[in-house]
């Protein structure tokens, strides 16, 4: 009897021992551990997309088994050629636009797997709490490249301040462009970088999403935001022949569900452009 007893608390012993291993390797959830997660690397400019992908994006590809890190870029050259290299993974800093003309002008091979929220460009004033108080005569400050004073002038053109001369590439647009000035703003076009510093001495200013954001500039206290093309929001960019390896299609999984849907809406990015897929 009392060898049946011993035998009897070794074999509890072995199976409480392999319960303990079983659950240390395996979660609650079938999540693989830690230990098990395949680091990728994600390229960001600064501005907000570096924080989406590790606030909310990493979290949710950590369930399908990949630890996100982010590698910041100090230019919008550099994320589209390291990526291409193998240096990176993937890239989150760039619309489809850029995406296509950037890598037919430098003959990479990269592809977009899917939309992100996106920070259009904004209206942003110190002294206004609404456009329709806008004075005849007020300055007004504007980015003076040429792809972002063009989505300026569309923005100012959507909220009635000015119009654009018809028949013209909207996309290709400059101050000569435009048709009416009824209440006669003075346009100021400055750096993009510069654009929140000047908010002190304009009545409105027009900031692209990366420099609001950079400037902490609350997209919802926006006196307008751009209804953004699907051209100009933002994509998620991997190797063209990576873009049906495991890592792009749980990428693309997550970017569609409903969890990062949910994610999003109880983010600080709830105010950003949504994806055409989501509407």
């Amino acid at each position: 009897m009392r060898r049946n007893t011993k035998w009897l608390l070794a074999l509890v012993g072995v199976i409480v021992v392999f319960t303990g291993i079983w659950g240390f390797s395996h979660n609650s959830d079938g999540q693989a551990s830690g230990s098990k997660l395949k680091t990728v690397k994600i390229g960001v400019a600064a501005g907000p997309y570096g924080d989406m992908a590790t606030k909310v994006l990493g979290p949710l590809l950590e369930k399908k088994g990949y630890k996100v890190v982010t590698k910041e870029f100090n230019d919008y050259v550099q994320p589209n050629k390291a990526l291409n290299s193998g240096e990176i993974d993937a890239n989150l800093f760039q619309h489809s636009l850029y995406l296509k003309t950037f890598a037919k002008a430098n003959h990479l091979k990269l592809s977009a797997i899917s939309e992100t929220p996106t920070l259009g460009m904004g209206i942003y004033s110190k002294k206004l709490s609404k456009l329709s108080t806008l004075k005849d005569g007020a300055t007004v400050s504007i980015p003076n490249d040429p792809s972002n004073l063009a989505r300026a002038l569309q923005l100012l053109a959507a909220q009635k301040l000015i119009t654009l001369k018809k028949h013209i590439n909207v996309t290709t647009a400059s101050k000569v462009d435009i048709a009416t000035n009824p209440k006669n703003l003075k346009i100021k076009t400055l750096d993009a970088a510069q654009l929140p510093q000047s908010l002190s001495n304009v009545a409105i200013t027009v900031v692209p999403g990366n420099y609001s954001w950079s400037a902490k500039l609350n997209p919802s206290k926006a006196l307008a935001l751009e209804k953004l093309q699907d051209d100009y929001k933002e994509v998620f960019v991997v190797k063209t022949s990576n873009k049906n390896a495991a890592f792009a299609k749980a990428v693309k999984s997550v970017l569609n569900s409903k969890e990062f849907k949910q994610a999003i809406a109880k983010s600080q990015f709830k105010d950003f452009d949504k994806p055409t897929s989501w509407q």
